[in-house]
């Protein structure tokens, strides 16, 4: 989703080779302070309010919108900035960790065998939550399991030290700010305390990891005791979550997608760009198998996009709504094919996807930059180069593949590399 960052940080490296996950560029905390001006025609340096004065212009805006002076002074006493919330917003990880083994690691043994216990310990919740909002409590258990461990990891940051650092500290402060406020009504609307408020780094709440501006729409009190608290119920997380991915278009009864084979010749690998959706029946006239001939036969009808999360020589999978469903929730397809993997593994349901490209090396940051300006050069515009990997770089990936009569499945990797190199000399 646009407005929440549930595990986004925590894919991040996996969602900048697959996902359309955004970063930019880190801005400093402080300008620093002016200096006397030595000749009239010497620039003055403007230097940024203080966080006093911001802090102050800030509780005008509160109160203008109907926090209390009290609750503002209880949620800012004796707040000061977190540097560790700095340097986490301006970190970017040089290497990608590859998608095969964040999802060895989303469908460890261990998390299957904790979800399984869970489903059956919260069956009569799970059964209510699903009957009012027609979510599969497995779905919502995989959630629940890759976003907080199943409530063991909440995160242990003070939500509106963090979210006033990142607003003060300027990068996307607007967006920030907004958070920051939603949390602020939170707390007016009594759901839960200044101390009690805690996430991640980034301002991620509770069982579900929900941004502030998302719990305020989406949270419910499902246990009744007239508090929508997603940090200690895990009933009310999980019909949160429910609400969530109901609201978001969930077709109950229906999977989220399924592995297929694809055609060991001539098969145009341009065809999994994502944007292009095709019926079930269609994919399967173009020589598409299943690994699972019923999934064809009852979802012929059903919209399907061809996802191919490590390029033509990886596993291939025909996704449906439901996994656009799970990207609202966290817009990287590693999480959502991890949230689905999971689910189906909780299931019993779940065999290993067909082999992984594991020759391959993964493409550094660094890397990644010199691609994209490479390709830019060439002709094929990636946009800036900024080492994320989304939907322009990869359809500029796909239009350099094609020219050069390379299988066109938009995946960089570093032969791909090689071949940008050798046409840019």
């Amino acid at each position: 989703m646009l407005e929440r960052l549930p595990s986004f940080y925590a894919v991040i490296v996996i969602g900048l080779l697959s996902s359309q996950a955004c970063a930019a560029t880190a801005a400093p905390l402080v300008t620093p302070s002016a200096a006397n001006a030595t000749t009239p025609t010497t620039p003055l340096l403007v230097a940024q309010e203080s966080f006093t004065q911001w802090r102050a212009g800030l509780r005008i805006q509160a109160l203008n919108e109907g926090i209390t002076p009290l609750l503002f002074e209880q949620a800012f006493a004796g707040l000061t900035l977190d540097p560790q919330v700095i340097a986490a917003d301006q970190s970017q990880p040089e290497f990608s960790r590859p998608v095969w083994e964040y999802l060895d690691s989303a469908v460890s043994s261990w998390r299957v065998a904790r979800g399984k216990a869970l489903l059956a310990e919260h069956a009569k919740t799970l059964s209510a939550i699903e009957a009012r909002y027609k979510v599969e409590p497995s779905i919502l258990v995989a959630v629940w399991g890759m976003e907080s461990g199943f409530g063991q990891n909440i995160g242990s940051k003070n939500v509106i030290r963090s979210l006033a650092t990142l607003a003060y500290e300027g990068r996307r402060s607007a967006f920030w700010r907004s958070q920051l406020l939603a949390a602020l009504h939170i707390l007016q609307e009594g759901d839960t305390s200044p101390s009690g408020m805690l996430g991640s780094w980034a301002g991620a709440m509770g069982q579900t990891q929900f941004m502030p501006t998302t719990y305020r729409e989406y949270a419910v009190d499902f246990d009744g005791n007239g508090r929508r608290d997603i940090w200690r119920s895990s009933a009310d997380a999980l019909a949160s979550a429910a609400n969530y991915l109901s609201l978001s278009g969930w077709q109950h009864g229906l999977p989220w997608g399924f592995e297929v084979q694809l055609p060991k010749q001539n098969f145009d690998y341009a065809l999994a760009d994502g944007s292009l959706k095709k019926t079930v029946s269609q994919w399967q006239a173009l020589g598409i198998k299943p690994r699972d001939t019923d999934h064809m036969r009852l979802l012929s009808q059903q919209q399907a996009t061809l996802f191919l999360p490590s390029g033509h020589q990886g596993p291939a999978y025909l996704l449906l709504n439901n996994f656009r469903s799970i990207l609202k929730y966290n817009n990287s397809s590693s999480y959502a094919l991890a949230i689905g993997l999971l689910s189906n593994a909780l299931q019993g349901d779940y065999s290993p996807p067909a082999t992984w490209p594991k020759h391959e090396r993964m493409l550094s940051r660094t890397e990644r930059v010199e691609l994209q300006a490479l390709l830019n050069k060439l002709g094929f515009d990636s946009g800036n180069p900024d080492g994320i990997i989304g939907i322009n770089s990869r359809q500029a990936v796909r239009s350099f593949q094609q020219a050069q009569g390379l299988p066109a499945d938009g995946y960089p990797n570093d032969a791909l590399l090689d071949h940008v190199r050798k046409a840019a000399r």
